[in-house]
Formats: C-alpha cells, sequence, structure tokens
C-alpha cells in the first residue's frame, strides 16, 4: 500500500554524522541540539571544555550516549583543526555534515592603537574565516564518501553590510560569503555543496551586552517581524541546507534575519 507520499526526495538527517564548530553556546548550541533531535550524531566542538562537556550531557541525556561527543579545538590553532575530521570519523566512523560557526567578534576602530588593530584583526580572521576554509579542505576525503555531503558556514548579515567599530568581524563576514560561493564552484561535482546562513540580529553571547531597550528600539526601526531572533531560527536555517535533498542548493547566501535587508526605510 502507498504511504500517500507523491515527492521522492529526503528530508531525513537521521544517522547522519555532522561537525558543529563553537558548538558549547549560542547558535551552535542550538544547531547541534537541533540535529541531535533530527537524528543525526553530533561532533560538538568548542574551545571552551566545559561549554563542551554541558552540550554533550545535554544531548546524551536525551538522545543517549552515542548522540554527541566533544571535542575541545582552538579554531586558531592550524594543527588542531587539520586533525578534527579525521579524529570525528576515527570515533564515528563517517562524516556527511560540516558547520563551520566558531565565531568572535572584538571592537576595534580604525584608527586604534596598531597593536590593539593587528590584535583584533589577525584573531578575528584566523577563527572566523581561515578556520573555516581548514576545516572544509580537511573534511574533504571524508565527505566525498557521503552522498549527501554538506558544508554550511556561518556568515553575517555584517557580510551584506557594515556597522561601524567592527571592520575585521565586517571583512570576515564578507569574506565566509566569498568562500562559501568558491567552495561551491569547486566542490560541487564532487558531491560536496556549500551554502552560508547570515544570521541577523540574534540574541545570544555576542548581543548580551547591549541593553534590552536599545534592542528593541532596534528591531523597531529596522526589522519588519520587529524583534531580534533567537538561536534556534538560525538552527532551522541550517537544518533546511543540510537535508539530502537540499542537493541543488549550492553556493546559496541565506539571509535569517527577520527581513531586515529587505527593509530600505
Amino acid at each position: 500500500m502507498s504511504n500517500g507520499r507523491l515527492s521522492t526526495l529526503d528530508r531525513s538527517i537521521a544517522g547522519r554524522i555532522a561537525i558543529v564548530t563553537g558548538a558549547g553556546s549560542g547558535i551552535g548550541r542550538a544547531t547541534a541540539h537541533l540535529f541531535a533531535d533530527e537524528g543525526a550524531r553530533v561532533a560538538v566542538v568548542d574551545v571552551v571544555a566545559d561549554r563542551v562537556d554541558a552540550v554533550v550531557a545535554e544531548i546524551t541525556a536525551v538522545h543517549g550516549p552515542d548522540a554527541a561527543h566533544g571535542w575541545v579545538v582552538d579554531m586558531s590553532s592550524k594543527a588542531a583543526v587539520d586533525a578534527l575530521p579525521d579524529a570525528v570519523v576515527a570515533h564515528f566512523g563517517a562524516l556527511d555534515i560540516v558547520i563551520n560557526n566558531a565565531g568572535v567578534s572584538l571592537r576595534v576602530d580604525f584608527d586604534a592603537d596598531v597593536d590593539a588593530f593587528d590584535e583584533a584583526w589577525d584573531t578575528t580572521m584566523a577563527v572566523n574565516l581561515t578556520a573555516y576554509a581548514r576545516l572544509a579542505r580537511a573534511a574533504i576525503p571524508h565527505l566525498e564518501r557521503s552522498d549527501a555531503a554538506r558544508i554550511v558556514c556561518t556568515a553575517s548579515t555584517e557580510g551584506l553590510g557594515a556597522t561601524g567599530h567592527i571592520p575585521a568581524y565586517n571583512a570576515s563576514k564578507t569574506g565566509v560569503i566569498g568562500l562559501v560561493r568558491a567552495l561551491a564552484v569547486e566542490l560541487g561535482r564532487r558531491g560536496i555543496t556549500a551554502n552560508a546562513v547570515c544570521p541577523g540580529p540574534i540574541d545570544t553571547g555576542m548581543t548580551a551586552d547591549i541593553p534590552g531597550e536599545h534592542k528593541e528600539i532596534f528591531a523597531r526601526r529596522r526589522v519588519p517581524i520587529g524583534r531580534y531572533g533567537i538561536p534556534e531560527e538560525i538552527a532551522h536555517g541550517m537544518l533546511n541546507l543540510v537535508l539530502p535533498a537540499s542537493r541543488y542548493m549550492n553556493g546559496v547566501v541565506l539571509a535569517v534575519d527577520g527581513g531586515m535587508t529587505s527593509r530600505h526605510t
């Protein structure tokens, strides 16, 4: 008997293996939780050991001991990033999905002290952009063995426009968009898609220092939906890009911003 379905493509990530960097908090944590809820096994990666342990414990308490495993990784370390995919495959047996999400945002002006500017610039580029390229490169041999290989990188609406006083962040997120497009062009025929998600204003650790009333004013003025987003809303955008059925979505730059980038006045 037919199950009544007329469509043919698979919208399940059950059994898939996913790396999520920056998974200790915010968007990364929400993505790790969502993927585990959808049946994936998750490599929880963060630079803070306590956060890694907490997220792994949260997932395994609900989905069992095989649902998640943690790695403490400094994403600015070439050796650590290069070794990560091999370690994940050694533990889980395969790799299907890479979520490049770890990030920093350091406030610095262009006319700041040269040492302060250089430190902010170098750190931001190392974590927000260079690490994304390194992890994608290191994962390619494993992803090529998957029948639904996916790379998703967290960019930002700051890569589509700019806010003052965070030039390194602006430049890094614009670079992520360029990186994703390059990966999409180069890897598409090898069965690996690459896409970017551009979160708008989201309630995360990066925005925690902004007073609540300022967030409300900004959201009323700039966001058609009228509020900041929550991390899980970004995670669902990522989920849509990693589905086996999303095999023709490649080089996409998806703004998940409540309509902010569509608003001109």
